[in-house]
C-alpha cells in the first residue's frame, strides 16, 4: 500500500498527448485530516441482497463503485467510520447534468 504525504498526483485520463515531458497531472493537497475522511453514497439494492454504493477516501467526488451483501456493507461502514452522502456530489457543486 502506498502512503502519500503532502500531495497526491492525479493523472488526467483525458490527455491524448504522448509526450512524457508534457505532464498534465494535477497535485491535490492530501493532509492527514483529508485522507481520514471516508464517504459512502448508496446507489441501489439488488434483488440478491447486495447494497450498491460509491466509496471514496478524502474527496467525495473521486469514488469507487462497489457492492457488498448488506451485513458486510454495514460492517464496512462501521469500520471505516463513513459519512453518508445523500445526493451526487456534482449536484451540490452545480455541475450535475440531471
Amino acid at each position: 500500500m502506498t502512503c502519500y504525504k503532502g500531495t497526491i498526483p492525479i493523472m488526467s485520463t483525458q490527455s491524448t498527448n504522448s509526450n512524457p515531458s508534457d505532464d498534465d497531472s494535477v497535485a491535490m493537497p492530501a493532509d492527514a485530516a483529508t485522507m481520514a475522511r471516508r464517504y459512502v453514497r448508496v446507489t441501489g439494492h439488488s434483488d440478491n441482497g447486495f447494497v450498491q454504493f460509491e466509496y471514496s477516501v478524502g474527496w467525495p467526488d473521486f469514488a469507487l463503485e462497489m457492492a457488498l451483501p448488506e451485513a458486510l456493507f454495514n460492517d464496512f461502514c462501521l469500520k471505516n467510520k463513513v459519512q453518508f452522502l445523500t445526493e451526487p456530489v456534482g449536484s451540490t457543486l452545480g455541475d450535475n447534468d440531471e
